[in-house]
């Protein structure tokens, strides 16, 4: 903690724990997820990334 400042503290926590996802992790958790609702899930946070990759392609070689 730097100079014993809790809110400064708490703040650093609560970003690395967004940038680990455990947020994320356990709003997933909260409820059942069927196996193949996991795979349908992946499979579209999969095609989400791609599509920003290429987005994020696109824009840097200027099309």
């Amino acid at each position: 903690m730097r100079d014993n400042n809790v809110d400064q503290a708490l703040r650093a926590l609560k970003k690395k724990m967004q940038r680990e996802g455990v947020f994320r992790e356990m709003k997933l958790r909260r409820n059942f997820e069927k196996p193949s609702e996991k795979r349908a899930r992946e499979r579209a946070e999969a095609v989400r990334r791609h599509r920003k990759m290429l987005r994020k392609r696109m824009e840097r070689e200027g099309y």
